[in-house]
């Protein structure tokens, strides 16, 4: 049984780390900013009481952090750390290190929190990419914009969760947008515990072709790819992910296998978990962006339904050093599929009417969103109301369960019943 640190979670209401831990009979210290995001929820805070210990530090100043969690570590030794959250990154790689145990070093943690820096690092291991650029004032968009050329997109270098993007297809849209560019910057958006945009702006070309996730553990600088997400979107002007196909790896993605590891050693990442998003363009794989942690938004729980097995259980070992998933079955493995929940009104959110059929395929159905929350058509993923996942024999069955459990799905805001069907 080891002692587990594990700092905040993802979206503030997945559990499935803690559930993990407990499952595998680990005790955990749990390392908050602000501990009221969770206890806001009952379901979430029943898992987050179960901590030996909760740390909570309101200014989340590094000196103070680590003095409470090396205290800490005086009364129970901590095996390992785990953090699932892309703000909290830094601060993670440098307790670990101080604690002496396995986790992403520090100098990649700082150099993946800013995606401009990243380009920069594969332009310099000749890796091919869309044509980018970086703005940090105002007058350097129109610069950027000008060298990157049409059609493109802009976000926040240190962003994630597809927040705050902007594209223009060509000159008429800028024109549609270009006072706003003058005064644009400081955006100065909220990543939630007390974080903001260090507003770096990355403008790079805009890539079209097929949108895939590719979800991979290291341990001791070696790669192990688990499996490929296609993904569905949302229509332009939208950047919300409609759903996905998790694809579990049985060694037919060799070309592409080698195309991740290279990126993954270029930045030098040596433990842990990523979910690198490419675009696969009639050029061949480009890099959208590398997320250093496991795939958010309930996704991982997708990956453990294809695969057979708890990822975040995986996950533990691969920091404890225990190895990475040697003994997987391809006669275990199965496509998995997901579908979000949304609404295309504006409104209060009152309640979602599930299908009242079942079916073994269906894996999980939640509602994320809460009584009262004000919600809107989805440009982020964030706006989101729910999901369902489902694993079938095949694709095309894991896919069609997945739409017919949206499509009998209702949405009520307020009084009023719309049924959403996407």
């Amino acid at each position: 049984m080891a002692n587990l640190l594990v700092i905040e979670l993802p979206g503030g209401n997945d559990t499935d780390i803690l559930e993990a831990a407990l499952r595998k009979q680990h005790s955990f210290v749990f390392l908050t900013q602000d501990l009221s995001v969770y206890k806001r929820n009952s379901n979430v805070f029943a898992w987050v009481e179960k901590a030996s210990q909760i740390i909570e530090l309101p200014s989340f100043g590094y000196d103070s952090i680590e003095e409470a969690v090396l205290q800490s570590n005086e009364n129970k030794k901590i095996d390992a750390l785990l953090c699932l959250i892309d703000i909290r990154l830094i601060e993670a790689s440098k307790l670990a290190k101080r604690l002496g145990v396995r986790h992403l070093n520090v100098e990649s943690s700082i150099l993946l929190r800013d995606k401009f820096s990243v380009r920069e690092r594969l332009k310099q291991h000749d890796i091919e990419q869309p044509e980018f650029a970086l703005a940090c004032t105002n007058e350097e968009i129109l610069k950027a914009v000008q060298k990157v050329g049409f059609p493109l997109l802009m976000k926040p270098s240190d962003g994630y969760g597809s927040q705050n993007i902007l594209t223009l297809k060509n000159e008429e849209d800028l024109e549609l947008v270009k006072e706003s560019l003058l005064t644009l910057l400081p955006i100065t958006a909220d990543y939630g515990l007390g974080v903001r945009s260090n507003d770096r702006l990355l403008v790079e070309r805009f890539m079209s072709g097929s949108f895939i996730g590719c979800d991979t553990f290291t341990l001791n600088g070696k790669h192990q790819l688990l499996g490929i997400n296609e993904k569905l979107m949302f229509s332009p002007p939208s950047f919300a992910i409609r759903g996905g196909c998790f694809l579990p790896n049985e060694g037919h993605w060799i070309g592409l296998e080698d195309y991740v590891f290279s990126i993954l050693d270029a930045v030098g990442f040596d433990c842990g978990a990523t979910h690198i998003e490419l675009m696969i363009t009639e050029e061949g794989p480009r890099l959208v962006e590398i997320n250093p942690r496991l795939v958010g938004a309930k996704i991982a729980r997708l990956i453990g339904y294809s695969l057979n097995l708890s990822i975040h259980e995986a996950l533990i070992d691969v920091h404890l050093g225990n190895g990475m998933l040697s003994d997987l079955n391809p006669e275990d493995m199965k496509p998995s599929v997901t579908r979000w929940l949304i609404t295309e009104t504006a409104g209060e959110f009152d309640q979602i009417q599930l299908p009242q059929w079942s079916d073994d395929g269906v894996k999980c159905a939640e509602i994320l969103s809460q009584k009262g929350d004000e919600v809107s058509y989805p440009f982020e993923n964030a706006q989101r109301l729910g999901y369902v996942m489902t694993t079938c024999p095949t694709r095309a069955e894991a896919e069609e369960l997945a739409e017919r459990f949206i499509k009998d799905s209702k949405v009520l805001l307020n009084t009023n019943q719309i049924h959403i069907q996407v």
